[in-house]
């Protein structure tokens, strides 16, 4: 990778790492899918009007919008309301590349090579360690949500395939508009109209940075180098720098809001990333140097 890609490529990892920071900072002030509301409304326009729609059927860019918006966003930032801390939050989304793996085995029918099976077993490991943690960062509805979010991310990969799309970011910005109507009406259903009411004062600097933060330099910046850089280089270049995206998030976590880091939690954080990373290991270049050198 060529070093101004490689430093963009590691900025977003940061930015996507400090995003769970920001998070925490807006739902300590409005109701969680609110603030996810707000995001993908300021995300989406006035952006959509300068981008043409993707040639995709309109369900598979439904299907993405909610899953993307609702299913990985709302309910990670809906975990971090309900006690998770944001360091713990970045890590368990990273579970779904695990879920991931065998969603794509039993729906797409793909392979499920031997050291894919290792790296899952690890980072499940790290996945049921979390579980011991008592220093009140990993709650057990916190823990269901980021899950979920998890499976989520996984469908909406699997999502993607399907629609067999190679205008990625015109896919992800047209589907992200299918997103906050259902997210502000699942809100209503939720609290009424006064939330609605209530809003304009709510709408301190803290609630305001949180969404500009993960509407611009998240969303729309960060996936839009993202994908530049998914479509110059090969996925196992560029897949890698991801797991960059937890060391900030827990590095975040800790700088502003003083989160600890324990022993369990740093053995469970290294298992899901070690885990995860074993998984990308090319398996057609250790045979080959293998035959090579031993």
């Amino acid at each position: 990778m060529k070093k101004n890609d490689l430093i963009l490529g590691i900025l977003v990892m940061i930015v996507w790492g400090l995003n769970f920071s920001v998070i925490k900072l807006g739902v300590s002030e409005i109701d969680p899918l609110l603030l996810t509301a707000l995001r993908f409304t300021l995300a989406t326009l006035p952006a959509i009007f300068f981008v043409k729609k993707p040639n995709v059927s309109w369900w598979y860019l439904i299907i993405y919008g909610w899953l993307f918006a609702i299913g990985i966003w709302g309910m990670a930032t809906w975990s971090i309301e309900a006690g998770l801390s944001a360091g713990m939050a970045s890590v368990l989304l990273q579970m779904n590349v695990v879920f991931g793996l065998f969603l794509g085995y039993f729906l797409l029918k793909e392979p499920l090579p031997i050291n894919k099976v290792i790296g899952s077993g690890i980072a499940l490991a790290g996945l049921l360690l979390s579980l011991t943690v008592t220093d009140g960062s990993v709650t057990q509805l916190g823990l269901m949500l980021i899950l979920f979010a998890a499976i989520s991310w996984s469908l909406a990969s699997i999502t993607v395939k399907k629609a067999a799309t190679k205008q990625i970011f015109a896919f992800s910005l047209w589907a992200m508009a299918f997103a906050p109507a259902p997210l502000f009406l699942i809100v209503y259903l939720q609290s009424g109209s006064d939330i609605f009411v209530q809003l304009p004062e709510q709408l301190n600097e803290r609630v305001i940075f949180s969404v500009l933060f993960q509407a611009y330099p998240v969303t729309l910046l960060g996936y839009w180098i993202w994908n530049r850089l998914l479509v110059t280089y090969p996925l196992t270049t560029v897949a890698p720098l991801t797991l960059l995206v937890p060391v900030f998030g827990l590095l975040g976590g800790v700088l502003f809001y003083q989160e600890t880091v324990g022993l369990i939690k740093l053995i469970a954080f290294l298992c899901v990333i070690s885990g995860i990373l074993i998984s990308f290991v090319n398996t057609k270049l250790i045979t080959k140097l293998k035959s090579r050198y031993i």
